[in-house]
């Protein structure tokens, strides 16, 4: 079975390995890619999955699927620092939640103040590298195909 996981953001695919955080760089949570979103003023989040939204946090969310793997969303880095200044929460911890569905709107502005990276990690959280599809590096819109996991 192959689970498509969309990009949560619009932007520029970005190697997981060029996200400038170790963690997610070396993949030390797990395997993905990551989108810029560029001088975005405003991004919002969408599911990039269906399934039920385990953790839900001004920064970062996980959906885990039917199928079992979590998919882990965080919006920027080092974003956590906020204490949420700047995001607005459309949805709850607990609740399912499908493909495409509206979780999390950020306005960029207090992390663009604070020197935060933008990038956003996506991350299939217990996947495994080797089987994983990447949507090639450039321009995606919120809802594309992003990755694959077979």
């Amino acid at each position: 079975m192959t689970l498509t996981i969309s990009s949560p953001v619009n932007g520029t695919v970005i190697p997981l390995a060029d996200v400038p955080d170790p963690v997610f760089a070396e993949a030390l949570v797990g395997p993905g890619t990551a989108i810029d979103p560029g001088g975005s003023a405003s991004v919002t989040a969408l599911a990039p999955v269906s399934g039920t939204l385990t953790s839900l946090k001004p920064h970062a969310f996980v959906i885990v699927t039917e199928a079992g793997p979590g998919v882990l969303v965080h919006l920027g880095i080092d974003t956590v620092e906020l204490d949420g200044d700047g995001f607005t929460m459309h949805a709850e911890a607990g609740q399912t939640v499908h493909t495409g569905d509206r979780l999390i709107t950020w306005d960029t502005a207090p992390a663009r103040t604070a020197g935060r990276s933008l990038v956003v990690p996506v991350i299939v959280l217990e996947g495994e590298a080797e089987s994983l599809t990447v949507t090639e590096e450039g321009s995606v819109s919120a809802g594309d195909r992003l990755l694959e996991q077979a």
